[in-house]
């Protein structure tokens, strides 16, 4: 009876981790896809007096100077390849598109941001505002299962255990 109790107590206790750790995954996928429809929309001046950019032509004298080290001629395509990468990331990470995919592509971009800061403005800079912190967090995301990688890792159980018992028969 008490290892009965044991069982019931320790499954129990599993389903709150893993509910937990869905919750921590959701609100960091949230947070990252919040995170980049804000400096679009700040870039844009979206945010009125609380931006920091205001407008697209301050964004770009800003991509200039964190790509200190980029030719002149290819701000403009950084820039707007920020932005388009940025907006799509927001958008798919906080509607939970194509998850795995969208968050390793924001762990890259965020990685290449910090690294392009570090270089121009050395690396406390990409330490004061958590770029990497917020890479890692997209990173983690990528490699947490999906629903869709829980069911076929219960069909791959399921159907191993089957032929197992076949083969003892």
């Amino acid at each position: 009876m008490t290892g009965s109790n044991d069982v019931d107590s320790q499954t129990g206790g599993f389903r709150r981790i893993l509910a937990a750790e869905r919750l921590g995954i959701v609100y960091a996928r949230i947070a990252l896809g919040a995170a980049f429809l804000s400096a679009v929309a700040d870039r844009f001046g979206l945010w009125g007096k609380y931006g920091g950019w205001g407008n697209f032509a301050n964004f770009e004298k800003y991509t200039a100077q964190v790509n200190s080290f980029m030719p002149a001629s290819t701000i403009p395509f950084l820039a707007w390849a920020a932005t388009v990468a940025e907006l799509s990331f927001g958008i798919a990470l906080t509607l939970g598109i194509w998850t795995r995919w969208v968050a390793r592509g924001a762990a890259v971009l965020l990685f290449l941001f910090g690294t392009a800061m570090a270089i121009s403005f050395g690396i406390k800079s990409p330490l004061d505002y958590s770029v990497f912190s917020a890479s890692a967090a997209a990173l983690l995301v990528s490699l947490y299962p999906t629903e869709r990688d829980r069911r076929q890792w219960r069909t791959h159980v399921t159907d191993a255990a089957n032929k197992s018992r076949q083969t003892l028969l």
